[in-house]
């Protein structure tokens, strides 16, 4: 299952990602988590020190790696250099599952220990002083959407993003590569306001997202998430002395979080779990051909002086059941 959390940026939605990865990886469930935010700090939620959170292998800077694997012996595709963001899979490629060890996973994901399990984390990387003024940090964040598009998950494991602030999402396809959106919204009309933004954005491309109000101090506030997002609020968080000490970098046991907010993560669990029954595979794949074709024509076949087109494979459709060629 493959979820986002978004938000406008202070919304939580880094506080609410890990809260969610700590619940699944408590329930022996496989977890990947990935930072895709310009500011990096899953690793922190999730109990990294500063040099721990520091040592993580930026997945931007190891795209040369990840495309020369992905297209492992596609036809279509004639070299690694002319991939881009929104390549699809098609016969031939190769396939990240997650129950399986593999060179992407080796030189981006790092094995995180929790209280209750482990999880793998990925990073895009942060946007360095290098980057500045010459650089988009949706180039970094184009790693994740390559690995997305290349990706079969089942029911029972899990990838969890935390996912550029504010409308960023929509500076790619990425947008469409969940099967549950949270979107993590404060009690004002500044949190709200990113809310029905998404909901524009994401209606046309079958997105299915439902609100979780963060920071939410009593009925009124609850009332006003729910007469400002209607029948898309899921749940939503309170105050919380675990989180508080969290962010102090001392947290305790995850088993000791207070009940309501357990009972908060049970029914984002729930909603995520029961959205599988919703996927639609051939959907899935021809969002991804149909961003790449957009790309290719807006900047990607000029950029790599190749007809980016010829990349589809009209025949093929990612599943389940799709065979990942043996590597070479």
């Amino acid at each position: 299952m493959k979820i986002a959390f978004v938000g406008k940026g202070g919304s939580g939605k880094t506080t609410l990602s890990s809260l969610f990865i700590r619940r699944l990886a408590a329930a022996r469930i496989p977890v990947l988590a990935v930072d895709a935010d310009i500011n990096q700090h899953l690793g922190a939620a999730l109990g990294l020190d500063d040099e721990e959170a520091a040592a993580l292998p930026a997945m931007g800077s190891r795209l040369p790696l990840i495309k020369d694997w992905l297209r492992g012996t596609n036809p279509r595709i004639g070299s690694a250099e002319t991939m881009i963001k929104t390549t699809p899979p098609g016969t031939g490629s190769r396939l990240l599952r997650l129950s399986e060890d593999n060179p992407v996973f080796a030189a981006c994901a790092r094995r995180v220990g929790l209280d209750d399990g482990e999880v793998r984390l990925m990073a895009t990387g942060p946007f360095t002083d290098a980057d500045l003024g010459v650089a988009c940090y949706h180039s970094k964040t184009g790693a994740v959407e390559l690995c997305l598009n290349h990706l079969v998950d089942g029911r029972q494991e899990y990838v969890v993003v935390d996912m550029t602030a504010g409308s960023d999402s929509f500076a790619s396809g990425m947008f469409t590569r969940f099967d549950m959106t949270f979107l993590v919204a404060e009690p004002t009309r500044k949190g709200v306001a990113v809310y029905r933004q998404y909901k524009e954005y994401a209606r046309d491309f079958g997105v299915a997202l439902r609100v979780v109000g963060n920071k939410v101090q009593g009925p009124e506030d609850l009332a006003f998430l729910r007469e400002e997002t209607g029948d898309d609020l899921l749940t939503a968080f309170g105050h919380s002395g675990w989180v508080r000490a969290m962010e102090k970098g001392r947290p305790p046991r995850f088993g000791s979080l207070e009940e309501a907010n357990r009972e908060a993560l049970r029914m984002l669990h729930e909603a995520a779990d029961s959205s599988y029954e919703q996927r639609d595979w051939r959907r899935y794949t021809r969002q991804m051909v149909h961003f790449h074709l957009r790309n290719a024509e807006s900047w990607g076949n000029a950029r790599t002086g190749t007809d980016l087109a010829a990349q589809v494979d009209p025949g093929f459709v990612l599943d389940e059941q799709t065979v990942t060629p043996q590597p070479v």
